[in-house]
C-alpha cells in the first residue's frame, strides 16, 4: 500500500517538460485499437479517487466513465518519466492517444533509467508514473531506506537487443554476411552503446559482448574497456543516422521506430529487456497517474505498443501490492 509521505514538502515543482499534440507515426494501429477498446469491455480503474498514491488530489478529478482502455475521463497534468527507447512510442503514439481518450495532458520526460530513478530520489525531476527499462531500477527506490517511492511495479513488455547499422556504412556488407561479433572488432569499425551503470541497455550490451568472447573468442575488451563509445540514449539513433557511428546497440522497439537496419545478435543466449510500470508513491496527480496505467495496460494501449514493436505481456507480471483499483487491469481484464 502506499503512505503519506511524512517528510517535508517536496522541492518548487520543475518546468513542465514536452507535451505531445500530434498523432504521429502509429497513429492507424492506436484508431484500430481505439475502436477495438470502444466495442469490447472496459476494464481498468474503478475509481482512480480513491487511490492512496500520493497526496493530495492534484489536478484532474475523474469527471467521467467509458474512456478507451477503462481508464476515467478527466483534466490536468500527468507527469510519466519513461525509458528513452521508448521516446518514439511514448510521444508519437501512447501520448496523444492517451490525451484523446481521457482528457488528462501528457507530460513526459525520456532519459535512461537509472538516470531518471536518481532524479525521482533526488527530488529533481516531478513524477506521476516511471516507466522503466529494467526492474532493478524500480527496486533503487523502494524501503524507507531509498525514499520509499516505489511500493509496486508490474512488467509489461519486452524488446530485444539487437545491433542496428548505417546501410551506407563500408562495413555494412560484411554485416550482412559476416557474424557480428568479428565485424565490430575490425579495425576502423566505430560502434555505439549506452553507459551500463545507469542504462540497463548499456549493461545488457557488456553481456552480449561478454558472451560473444567467452564463446567464439571474439576480442571485445576493447569496445567493453573503451568510454569513447558511450553516448546519451537519447543521441545515440542519431549519432548513426548521422554517419557518425557504423553501428550501435538498440533495443529492437527503437530500432523499428527509428526504421533501423538491424542484425541479430545470433550465436549467444538472447539478451532482452523487461519494460516496467509503476505510480509513484507521493505522486501529486494521483487521479490521472491511475488513468495512464489504465490505458497503456487496457486494449488501446497494448495495440499501440505492438504496433510499435514491443512483444507486451498481459496479463502484467506484479510484483509488490498494487493498489486495488488497478487489480482489472494489471491482470489483463
Amino acid at each position: 500500500m502506499s503512505r503519506r509521505d511524512p517528510r517535508s514538502p517536496r522541492s518548487p515543482r520543475p518546468s513542465r517538460p514536452w507535451r505531445s499534440r500530434r498523432p504521429g507515426l502509429l497513429a492507424g494501429a492506436v484508431a484500430l485499437a481505439l475502436t477495438a477498446s470502444a466495442c469490447g469491455s472496459s476494464a481498468g480503474v474503478t475509481s482512480p479517487t480513491t487511490l492512496g498514491v500520493g497526496h493530495g488530489g492534484g489536478a484532474g478529478s475523474p469527471t467521467s466513465s467509458g474512456a478507451a482502455g477503462g481508464a476515467r475521463r478527466g483534466s490536468g497534468p500527468v507527469d510519466v518519466l519513461y525509458a528513452g527507447s521508448l521516446v518514439t512510442l511514448m510521444k508519437e503514439s501512447v501520448g496523444p492517444a492517451f490525451q484523446s481518450a481521457t482528457g488528462y495532458t501528457f507530460s513526459g520526460v525520456s532519459g535512461d533509467s537509472g538516470s531518471l530513478a536518481n532524479q525521482i530520489k533526488g527530488r529533481t525531476q516531478l513524477a506521476d508514473v516511471f516507466v522503466s527499462a529494467s526492474a532493478a531500477k524500480d527496486q533503487v527506490l523502494e524501503g524507507a531506506q531509498n525514499g520509499g517511492w516505489v511500493s509496486w511495479y508490474a512488467t509489461f513488455a519486452t524488446s530485444k537487443l539487437v545491433l542496428g547499422y548505417n546501410p551506407h556504412s563500408r562495413f555494412a556488407a560484411d554485416l550482412e554476411s559476416k557474424p557480428w561479433y568479428d565485424v565490430i572488432t575490425e579495425p576502423g569499425f566505430l560502434v555505439g552503446r549506452t553507459d551500463p551503470t545507469t542504462d540497463p541497455k548499456g549493461a545488457l550490451t557488456v553481456s552480449a559482448l561478454d558472451a560473444a568472447a567467452a564463446t567464439y573468442g571474439a576480442s571485445t575488451k576493447a569496445i567493453e574497456s573503451s568510454t569513447s563509445n558511450e553516448f546519451p540514449e537519447s543521441t545515440l539513433v542519431g549519432r548513426l543516422q548521422a554517419g557518425q557511428l557504423d553501428a550501435g546497440f538498440f533495443y529492437a522497439v527503437e530500432a523499428a521506430s527509428a526504421h533501423l537496419q538491424t542484425v541479430p545478435l545470433t550465436g549467444i543466449p538472447a539478451e532482452q529487456t523487461e519494460y516496467t510500470i509503476t505510480v509513484v508513491d507521493h505522486a501529486p496527480h494521483p487521479a490521472g497517474a491511475a488513468a495512464f496505467v489504465s490505458f497503456l495496460l487496457g486494449p488501446a494501449g497494448r495495440g499501440a505498443m505492438a504496433g510499435g514493436g514491443l512483444t507486451v505481456r498481459s496479463p502484467a507480471t506484479v510484483s509488490g501490492s498494487a493498489p486495488s483499483e488497478l487489480q482489472p487491469v494489471l491482470s489483463g481484464q
